[in-house]
């Protein structure tokens, strides 16, 4: 009977990923997924291939800010209503569609540009690009945490991912494949049809009840407008400022004190190694000489399935010993694995040592980035859980966007100094000066991780949390 009682265990399980909501969610992550690489590692490629300097293209990766400091507006459209919209959608369904039309719309305008002849109708495209796609990001995450119960949040999280790691095949490996055999422009326009797929989810997600923020501090509020003669038109206007955006922050510095500024400089450091290098890597295979479809079989299609594998064992770690041990071995990993590309370096253009550079870097980079998700899922109250996620996604990305900018200033000053590179020359043959500042660059790189493995080992001894585990909330069908 055991025996047949967890057969049962297992198989209703399962069952939560055949349910409507968590197909939808797989389609919504494809949608999340698709515009990421297409302001990022696609778009470096297409660039470099055009002739555009790597300093450049190190600048043009700012335009993926717009991911960072998302959390200025996600209290906006946490609480503000579309018109007509909203009343056809409900709240996170119409900007999540608002803003999938503002994507495509910036995919084809990208496809109509040349960077070759102009830079700027690039640069403006994509930052229209980048942010309608943070946007589309906070809603779907909104919509992901009031769709489904806690229990069901695994699953969701996981099909999410699913979907997300998939798109990225699309607008990795799929874009790089369209350019070579067709055009870049024909690999846009191609991606800005498959955003079909989140317009579709969108339009058939099941609308269902949209949370309100609790009252944090309002009796302050009311006391600073009775004080101040603040009423009427002007009071409605202070208080859903209030209610939008400075409650969730009161809420976690409440809650974990001056602590609170470690948590988030721990999340802002952890990735930062992956960020600044993942800005150079495409130049890298491009100018050892490797050809768009090596890169896109190897890095784009190989790569992705190993960063899956990284995040599933990220998980089973993660539940087996813990949030933070599991996520110092990430810090650890992602920080080591960086050394590889000096190595692949040295190798020059072969495709077996792209491969174990490409295996070692993904399955690490997923295993970190699990980790990383179940770590900043603990530390959100559940009533505000959409501007606190979008607060610590934002935070986890700013430091490394902000390095990475100048990542193609480092690798050009470094192959700039004759001394340094130099004997890296001498050393591989096919290496010239140019391509020889790569390799201090990835030895930085991989520096850069040390601060926040110092960090984590400072909150596994201090342990700090909030003073009271906030309660689970259940979710219910919208009228």
């Amino acid at each position: 009977m055991p025996a047949i009682e967890r057969a049962r265990g297992w198989a209703s399980s399962l069952a939560v990923y055949l349910e409507y909501r968590t197909i939808i969610m797989l389609l919504l992550g494809f949608s999340s997924g698709l515009p990421f690489l297409l302001v990022f590692s696609t778009l470096s490629a297409w660039l470099r291939e055009a002739g555009i300097s790597r300093t450049d293209i190190g600048l043009m990766s700012y335009v993926g800010l717009a991911y960072t400091i998302k959390f200025l507006w996600a209290p906006v459209i946490d609480h503000l209503h579309l018109p007509l919209l909203n009343r056809l959608l409900g709240k996170r369904r119409a900007w999540m569609l608002l803003a999938q039309l503002v994507a495509a719309g910036a995919l084809v305008g990208l496809a109509s540009s040349d960077p070759a002849t102009s830079l700027t109708p690039v640069v403006l495209f994509a930052l229209v690009l980048a942010f309608a796609s943070a946007t589309q990001d906070i809603s779907i995450d909104a919509w992901r945490i009031e769709a489904a119960s806690d229990e069901k949040q695994g699953a969701m999280a996981a099909v999410y991912q699913l979907g997300y790691r998939i798109a990225l095949i699309a607008s990795g490996a799929g874009a790089l494949y369209i350019a070579e055999g067709v055009s870049w422009h024909s690999a846009y326009l191609a991606m800005a049809a498959l955003m079909g797929v989140g317009i579709a989810a969108a339009l058939f997600a099941p609308r269902v009840a949209e949370a309100e923020a609790p009252a944090i501090g309002e009796e302050a509020l009311e006391n600073f407008a009775r004080r101040h003669r603040i009423e009427g038109r002007a009071q409605r206007i202070v208080t859903f400022l209030y209610r939008a955006v400075v409650a969730p922050f009161v809420d976690f510095f409440q809650r974990y004190g001056w602590w609170a500024l470690v948590l988030l400089a721990l999340i802002g450091l952890y990735r930062v190694p992956d960020f600044v290098m993942g800005v150079m890597a495409n130049p890298l295979y491009i100018d050892l000489g490797f050809e768009l479809s090596t890169i896109a079989t190897v890095v784009k299609l190989y790569g992705i399935w190993m960063t899956i594998g990284g995040a599933l064992i990220g998980g089973i770690v993660t539940a087996r010993i813990g949030v933070l041990p599991s996520l110092l071995l990430g810090a650890i990993a992602a920080t080591g694995t960086n050394l590889i590309f000096v190595w692949l370096a040295f190798q020059g253009a072969d495709p077996v040592a792209l491969a174990v550079t490409i295996s070692i870097e993904n399955f690490s980079g997923g295993f970190a980035g699990t980790c990383l998700i179940a770590y900043m899922s603990s530390l959100v109250n559940h009533e505000f859980a959409a501007t606190q996620y979008a607060l610590f996604s934002s935070a986890f990305a700013l430091p490394g966007k902000l390095l990475g900018g100048l990542s193609g200033v480092m690798v050009d000053g470094f192959s700039a100094s004759p001394s340094l590179v130099g004997p890296i020359a001498a050393a591989a043959p096919h290496l010239t000066a140019q391509t020889a500042g790569y390799v201090p660059f990835f030895v930085s790189t991989a520096l850069m991780g040390v601060p926040a493995i110092l960090l984590i080992l400072l909150v596994m001894k201090v342990r700090p949390g909030p003073a009271e585990k906030q309660p689970n909330h259940p979710v219910h069908e919208a009228a």
